[in-house]
């Protein structure tokens, strides 16, 4: 591998989602509906969470952080794509490319660690109960969200270094609808392999361990509530299924993409589409739905406003 960076690429031409006109405008009325729909939604839930005093707990905290972290990985991709529906030629700078890749990685690694937060917060409540109010205490919740920051620019920090050192000097076509790793990789005019291997160290190995460990400590925590007989112990419940479907969610399409040798498969597009697009902005909404202390306070900070 070369370490001297010879680029002389300025910008690199997006292939796109889909070459049929039918199924760009399919898809860009569904982004644009579920956008309004679902955007709002996200907002609303920090909006509600910040405004009740009731909801003050660590996992109402992390919710909303959740919530702000998806709604702004959703800007990321999706606006682009739908205003190149209407672009003949879809080209974005290098400097751009850089710049979606870095924030790509910075808020999904942040997001992935936030699961992980949650998953903590989750075992200390259910299974330790008489520590959780000292373990998870205000200054506690503050430095493991600082910790995820930084963990996600670390993360993504790396991704973009490695991309960053190798040249492109030819080819420019991007077989994807936004730049990520494995595609940019494919343009480089050198030998990859040992970038690749640590892309997927990065990437898809990070990305599998968490997955393994997030399912481990709800299968625990799960095998805990199950032996108990306190009254809590359906909304405990819900809350770990609840976490287990953002869990499958958000891993299981960066496993498929990030933990195999960078070979374009038919479904990388689809895959990427809902992971990047769909996903981020289900997932606070999924754990609203089966929260009732969210959805009761969302419907009086609703009702406020209607009456005002």
């Amino acid at each position: 591998m070369e370490t001297e960076n010879n680029t002389v690429v300025t910008e690199f031409i997006l292939v796109g989602l889909t070459q049929s006109q039918s199924i760009q405008l399919l898809v860009f009325v569904l982004v644009l509906i579920f956008y309004l729909i679902i955007l709002p939604g996200n907002f609303l839930i920090i909006l509600t969470i910040r405004s009740d005093p009731g909801l003050t707990a660590p996992l109402y905290f992390f919710l909303g952080n959740l919530a702000f972290l998806d709604a702004s990985y959703s800007f990321i991709v999706a606006p682009r794509m739908l205003a190149d529906f209407f672009s003949e030629k879809k080209v974005i700078s290098y400097n751009g490319c850089i710049t979606q890749l870095f924030f790509l990685h910075f808020l999904g690694g942040g997001e992935g660690l936030l699961l992980v937060v949650m998953a903590f917060d989750r075992y200390i409540a259910i299974c330790r109960p008489l520590y959780y109010s000292t373990v998870m205490n205000p200054r506690a919740c503050h430095v493991l969200l600082l910790a995820l920051w930084f963990g996600g620019f670390v993360h993504s920090i790396i991704q973009v270094a490695l991309i960053l050192r190798l040249p492109f000097c030819g080819p420019n076509r991007l077989d994807n609808f936004f730049c990520d790793v494995p595609q940019v990789i494919k343009l480089a005019c050198t030998d990859t392999f040992v970038v690749e291997l640590l892309m997927v160290f990065n990437s898809g190995l990070m990305t599998l361990l968490c997955f393994v460990g997030l399912l481990a400590s709800y299968a625990v925590i799960l095998c805990r509530v199950r032996g108990s007989s306190s009254e809590g112990k359906s909304k405990a419940m819900s809350t770990c299924t609840t976490h287990i479907i953002v869990i499958f969610l958000m891993f299981g399409p960066g496993i498929f993409i990030y933990t195999r040798p960078f070979r374009a498969l038919p479904a990388d597009k689809v895959v990427s589409f809902f992971h990047t697009v769909i996903f981020p902005l289900m997932n606070p909404v999924i754990y609203t739905l089966r929260n009732q202390e969210v959805k009761a306070s969302m419907r009086r900070l609703l009702s406020r406003h209607v009456i005002c």
